[in-house]
């Protein structure tokens, strides 16, 4: 009987000092960071035919599709699990990832508005999209990580759950600054709708003193 006493004890002063609240807010950080990382592994898998798509009309852009490919593999080289979001450091180094191929992406995309008929391809129209709508998710589901890992970190520093975030072994988790959130939280967008900047046209050489060949130049212009 003092057994389960002693045990039912524990049970309400573990719940009033925030082990629930912790063990609640970890599987949320956990869920939206698996989404998070879903969303980036669609985007790149997403690179390679967007690339390839490129190359068909714009093969010399070298440069261009040796960034994105670098960048992509960078992000690959990073094991990203769901440990991640215990490591500081890892972390910040995966999000730095993600924005170096963010911009590569857009780099890539800026090239098709040299390339009208790129510009008109049905394949490379349907990669846009969906490009597009992943960099939506992408931020949605960034979103949820922040919300949840704020609710959790809270926990973890307010009184007096701290003291079983102590007991327990919970510390902080990390989660997107200000400044790599700006960074990366615009999507890269190109508006493939609109039409190519008009180019300027040459200055007109000024017209000779002679009337003679002042007519002759305006016959040529008609």
């Amino acid at each position: 009987m003092l057994k389960w006493l002693m045990v039912t004890f524990m049970a309400l002063a573990l719940s009033g000092c925030g082990y629930n609240t912790l063990q609640t807010t970890d599987e949320d950080i956990k869920a939206t960071w698996a989404e998070v990382l879903n969303q980036y592994q669609r985007r790149a898998d997403l690179v390679p035919n967007l690339v390839n798509v490129v190359k068909g009309y714009a093969a010399h852009e070298k440069d261009v599709f040796t960034a994105v490919t670098e960048a992509r593999a960078r992000v690959g080289a990073i094991q990203a699990t769901p440990e991640l979001v215990n490591d500081e450091a890892a972390f910040q180094k995966f999000i730095a990832a993600q924005g170096e191929l963010t911009g590569a992406i857009s780099r890539l995309l800026l090239v098709a508005e040299n390339y009208p008929q790129l510009k008109a391809d049905g394949l490379f129209r349907d990669l846009q999209a969906q490009l597009e709508g992943t960099e939506n998710r992408i931020t949605v589901a960034r979103n949820r990580y922040i919300d949840a890992v704020k609710t959790y970190n809270v926990t973890v520093r307010s009184f007096p759950s701290n003291l079983t975030a102590m007991l327990f072994g919970y510390k902080t988790k990390p989660s997107f600054t200000v400044e790599n959130e700006k960074a990366i939280a615009t999507p890269p967008k190109v508006d493939f709708g609109a039409p190519a900047p008009a180019v300027p046209a040459p200055a007109a050489a000024a017209a000779p003193a002679s009337n003679g060949d002042a007519s002759g130049s305006l016959s040529h212009g008609y």
